[in-house]
């Protein structure tokens, strides 16, 4: 689940243009073409979250990912990628096998990475140079690594949100959404 969290985050960082597309390749995963950043700094960061993304995983004490995009001369949030994480604690505990596919669970990751492109056509355009954080809610009394910062929730005041379709493994439940800052026309 930690690759499929992953390769969502590369799909929005493309799609919405943050980074410059030449700086991603596109590689093949869950039977789709997908673009993977080659930029050397942002794959390191990437890599540090994605893995103790999986340890969280694994233990059962995440609960979201967001995915926050910001102006980069104002700071104000325009775009927020909500990914709600449900896990079955027993599960850890259990031996008992679970009932659900490899496939099974790849066509749904395979859904959800569409349906973020499908949705990047009806999102404003994002016309100022952009920023994004990566907010990660985890259980209270964790302890988060050293270089990790405390932050807000960055919310969008007067928001239009849409719903995602969701997607489950043996273990997790992940319900998405993304939320942007509504564009008044006159």
């Amino acid at each position: 689940m930690a690759l499929a969290a992953a390769f969502g985050i590369n799909s929005i960082l493309y799609q919405r243009g943050i980074y410059p597309p030449e700086t991603f390749s596109r590689v093949t995963h869950y039977d789709m073409s997908l673009q993977v950043t080659t930029d050397s700094k942002l794959k390191n960061y990437l890599t540090n979250v994605v893995s103790q993304l999986k340890e969280w995983l694994y233990e059962c004490t995440v609960q979201k990912l967001v995915l926050v995009i910001t102006c980069l001369e104002t700071n104000e949030v325009l775009e927020r990628w909500q990914f709600d994480i449900e896990c079955d604690k027993s599960a850890k505990e259990s031996s008992a096998p679970r009932e659900k596919s490899i496939k099974t669970i790849q066509d749904e990751i395979r859904s959800v990475i569409r349906q973020i492109t499908a949705t990047v056509t009806f999102l404003p355009l994002l016309e100022t140079p952009c920023a994004f954080d990566l907010l990660v809610y985890t259980d209270k009394d964790l302890v988060v690594p050293e270089k990790w910062e405390e932050s807000g929730p960055q919310i969008i005041d007067q928001s239009e949100e849409v719903r995602l379709r969701s997607f489950t493994t043996s273990i997790h439940k992940v319900n998405s959404m993304v939320a942007y800052k509504r564009t008044d026309s006159a």
